[in-house]
């Protein structure tokens, strides 16, 4: 298992910008691949990004506005969000996977807590 925390998350304004965080521990974190996923009230967790074998991959929702990426030495990964938007209003939750270039829910074994992450119009 992966032990996941993230930081990061909290209100700003439509147009805005944040960074998340999410530091990681426990096994090897060259074995696992971490990626973001989200959740807003009432909807299902969605996938926003992640790290492949050698490169990001994105939810379209995100593309041009998202960006994920991570520090090894630090065993953290971000996530740079800009252009923000009232409707990316959601708890936004770090995950882990050894099947690398997933987007599924269940192939990530390992979760964060979540950052609340609220975008007003």
């Amino acid at each position: 298992q992966v032990q996941l925390v993230e930081s990061g998350g909290g209100l700003v304004q439509t147009g805005g910008s944040l960074r998340l965080s999410c530091a990681a521990s426990g096994r090897t974190f060259s074995n696992y691949r971490m990626g973001w996923f989200r959740q807003a009230p009432g909807k299902e967790r969605e996938f926003v990004a992640a790290w492949g074998h050698y490169s990001a991959y994105y939810a379209d929702f995100v593309k041009g506005r998202f960006t994920i990426s991570r520090d090894s030495s630090k065993n953290t990964v971000y996530l740079q969000m800009t252009m923000l938007k009232p409707e990316d209003t959601a708890v936004y939750y770090c995950a882990a996977t050894a099947k690398f270039g997933s987007t599924r829910v269940t192939d990530f074994g390992s979760w964060g807590q979540g950052t609340q992450v609220t975008v007003s119009s």
